[in-house]
């Protein structure tokens, strides 16, 4: 049965592609499976998915980049100063002009440490300073190495939570991308289907016009001697009139899908397209707990439930930190000298030390930390309960599709078994009219039916299909291979 139906819809595209070859060379017939694979390479939304993905992807590369030692070179040529100043003498302070020139050249190379949340550092710069009085005095001041480390003690780690949440973001985002390809297939195939619905409409419109042109000829026939009262003539050749008008909206309705579709694959205007109808999807009865259990390993939102009590909890962890005893550590271990001549600045260096113990200590703040911890936690409790209850809708939701999708088989070949009785009762309706056995009112009532049935089968085809691409989607599971969905993310333009 179902593949009598393959062919009558295939022989409905071939009728209606006829005489467009006949007008025009540059007719391209598609199947469901050229339209989403077009729809997948060039369509705007997955144009608008591989631009989300790569602003992701490039977003990590920026999380990991900020692990890697940095190498930075700062340089002052020059800087001019002309002003008068308060100066310093063995007699006391006074008001004196000064004009000097100042360079300087730095290399440091720095590196986050993610475990402490501090940061190492090791530079080297070369100052310079040129004072302009009655002759120029030039003094340089070198550092040739310095070591040292930056390290707050008991403060918020922002590089933790980072290495726990960042992962998880491009993951989910690996996951969304695919989630927002199979989108583009429900999106093809719902344009595939409304404008295979319409061109079918439209051969249907001219069969029944060819039918009822044959019927009125045959009908007048009849008048003229006799046979039929005119009440029904004019029954008939009202048929044939609401035929043409039906003939004229089908062609304009698969005027506007055909252009809608193109749109959606920017297919070039003057391309002709004609559809050929699918079967229904290969897929075998899909159990329920095998599509909520991939879908819980698969699907972006299982990855983004698990990131959002990360950074609720990272929140938590921040109001409690930065609103209590605090100290930063800061030590600096180099060597330096000095001189006027540039020949000896790197001769015979000094070592020089640093270090700075800072400590924050709050003692009155009128409850302001205790509230924002309490903040912090009702958040992350209103957080949780969120995920809580949208588990069980995700599950639930999974459930649902599958019991519509296993319900659509059954409704597709209940549409399929409808469509060729109503066909055959058509016939048969027809073969009884021409013979006199029956009215018009019970050819047109045939004839209605047929077309609904018709249009209904492609319908049915239609929601299974969508059905089918909704439940990947879900699971990012291929039922049909018995896999999980696999893209190498490479491919897409811009990310390696």
């Amino acid at each position: 049965m179902k593949i009598y139906k393959i062919l009558l819809l295939t022989a409905f595209a071939l009728l209606a592609y006829a005489p467009a070859k006949a007008q025009n060379n540059n007719v391209r017939m598609l199947s469901l499976a050229d339209v989403v694979e077009i729809a997948k390479r060039q369509s705007p939304d997955a144009l608008s998915a591989q631009h989300r993905f790569r602003s992701s992807y490039w977003q990590f590369r920026n999380y990991k980049a900020g692990f890697m030692p940095m190498l930075t070179l700062d340089g002052t040529l020059p800087s001019l100063s002309r002003s008068i100043e308060k100066i310093t003498t063995p007699e006391g302070d006074i008001f004196s002009e000064r004009n000097l020139a100042s360079y300087s050249a730095g290399l440091s190379l720095t590196k986050n440490i993610g475990l402490t949340g501090g940061q190492i550092f090791l530079n080297s710069d070369l100052q310079r300073i040129d004072l302009f009085k009655d002759s120029v005095l030039t003094s340089y001041l070198s550092s040739p190495l310095n070591i040292g480390i930056s390290q707050p003690l008991f403060n918020y780690n922002p590089f933790k939570w980072a290495k726990k949440v960042e992962p998880l973001r491009y993951n989910e985002a690996e996951r969304r991308y695919l989630e927002d390809v199979e989108q583009v297939s429900i999106n093809a195939s719902s344009l595939f289907f409304s404008l295979l619905d319409a061109q079918i409409r439209l051969k249907i419109q001219q069969l029944n016009l060819a039918n009822n042109d044959t019927l009125f000829q045959i009908a007048r026939g009849r008048f003229n001697i006799g046979t039929i009262a005119e009440n029904e003539l004019l029954q008939i050749e009202l048929s044939l009139l609401n035929a043409r008008s039906a003939v004229e909206s089908a062609t304009l309705e698969v005027q506007m899908k055909t252009f809608s579709l193109k749109s959606f694959l920017r297919l070039p205007d003057e391309m002709s397209i004609e559809l050929i109808a699918p079967p229904g999807p290969e897929a075998p009865v899909i159990d329920a707990q095998l599509a909520v259990s991939e879908a819980r390993e698969n699907r972006s939102d299982a990855l983004a439930f698990e990131r959002r009590m990360i950074v609720a909890e990272s929140a938590v962890n921040k109001a409690k930190t930065e609103n209590r005893f605090n100290a930063n550590l800061y030590a600096v271990y180099g060597l330096t000298q000095s001189t006027s001549d540039f020949a000896g600045v790197y001769k015979n260096p000094q070592d020089q030390q640093r270090l700075v113990l800072g400590l924050q200590i709050p003692i009155l703040d009128w409850g302001l930390t205790r509230g924002k911890i309490k903040l912090a936690e009702s958040d992350r409790d209103l957080e949780r309960t969120a995920v809580q209850q949208q588990m069980i809708d995700f599950d639930q939701e999974i459930f649902l599709k599958v019991m519509q999708f296993n319900m659509q088989r059954n409704q597709l070949a209940i549409a399929a078994k409808s469509d060729t009785v109503a066909v055959k009762r058509y016939e048969v309706t027809k073969q009884r009219y021409l013979i006199g056995k029956i009215g018009i009112i019970d050819l047109n009532l045939a004839q209605t039916e047929k077309d609904n049935a018709q249009q209904g089968y492609i319908s049915a085809l239609s929601s299974y299909w969508r059905s089918y691409y909704e439940l990947r989607k879900l699971t990012l599971y291929d039922f049909v291979a018995g896999r999980r969905i696999l893209f190498n993310f490479e491919d897409v333009p811009d990310v390696n």
